[in-house]
């Protein structure tokens, strides 16, 4: 009898040990850095807007920084916070679709996003072994050495979109190029927007405390003027060209000035590239489309990742 249950607390005991040991390693930093893209009105393929990675324009790619704090609720869950920093842009001098490219509108913005998001996985992430030595199994080394996982939560987000005019960059918010706060159904968007984060990702165990990754996430928001751009021109070029005394009254009524009209229509008109059959028409007369309001901003990350376990406390918090 005493020696089965020697042999059973031989057996379960380290077994336990084990199985609590994610408990002691719940905190991790993490630092990333990849690649943004944005995901809206300007820029594109050379097609019409279409939705997500299906209207990608590589040379509209620009930076993303991150750093945040993970913590794991389970072997099978964790929730992160994170603060990036990243530069939104687009361009329609890159597309070769005739409209969007007369339309010739650009941007930058600066993007500040604070998320917290939910990681799920059905794989037991890798509690690693002190050393790697080939060969020989480390004691603890429990779970897979290679993890994936998808995530998905809530953030909030600060963007500035900026466009260049006679080589000076400006804030366009409030140059009000679409007549926000004039025209009584548009009213003035804020800097400040909710997104969802989601996405999917893959870490690999360097050694018993840190790890790297990769990862893609996709920002859905519920703005459509990171780009400045959503809806009609209710000031443009063409039109002052038609219909001089009216442009004035609608110019005067909205304030805008030199930039202002500069930015509010930067449209190539006339274009000598058009079709044949488009040639004469006027693509940037007030009234006209602008935006697509129907289809919302979104951008997106794809980074990697490196993550260190925090040491905790004998109440369970980081030590920093």
């Amino acid at each position: 009898m005493q020696k089965r249950v020697l042999f059973l607390l031989l057996v379960l005991v380290p077994a336990l040990g084990f199985a609590q040991r994610w408990k002691r390693e719940r905190y991790s930093w993490m630092v990333s850095a990849g690649a943004s893209q944005f995901l809206g009105d300007v820029g594109g393929r050379n097609q019409i807007g279409s939705d997500y990675f299906f209207d990608l324009d590589a040379a509209s790619t620009r930076f993303v920084v991150n750093i945040g704090l993970r913590y794991k609720l389970s072997e099978y869950f964790a929730l992160r916070t994170n603060i990036a920093y990243a530069e939104m842009y687009g361009d329609d001098e890159y597309t070769e679709e005739p409209w969007r490219n007369n339309r010739n509108i650009h941007f930058r913005s600066p993007l500040f996003e604070w998320s917290t998001t939910l990681e799920a996985s059905w794989m037991r992430e890798s509690i690693g072994s002190r050393y790697k030595i080939r060969r020989v199994r480390g004691r603890g080394k429990k779970g897979s050495q290679v993890y994936l996982y998808a995530f998905a939560g809530v953030g909030l987000m600060y963007m500035n979109p900026m466009a260049k005019f006679e080589g000076t960059w400006y804030s366009l918010r409030p140059l009000r190029t679409e007549g926000q706060d004039f025209v009584p159904s548009r009213k003035q968007y804020s800097n400040w927007q909710f997104v969802i984060p989601f996405g999917i990702g893959m870490k690999y165990s360097i050694d018993k405390k840190s790890s790297i990754g990769i990862e893609y996430g996709l920002r859905k928001t519920f703005t459509d003027y990171m780009d400045d751009v959503s809806t009609d021109y209710v000031y443009s070029k063409e039109g002052e060209r038609r219909s001089p005394a009216a442009a004035q009254i609608v110019a005067d009524a909205l304030g805008y000035d030199r930039v202002a009209k500069g930015l509010a229509d930067p449209s190539l008109a006339p274009a000598p590239d058009l079709p044949d059959n488009i040639q004469d028409a006027c693509s940037a007369c007030p009234g006209q489309q602008r935006g697509d309001p129907t289809d919302l901003d979104s951008y997106m990350f794809m980074t990697i990742t490196y993550y260190r376990k925090i040491r905790t406390g004998r109440k369970g918090l980081p030590k920093f």
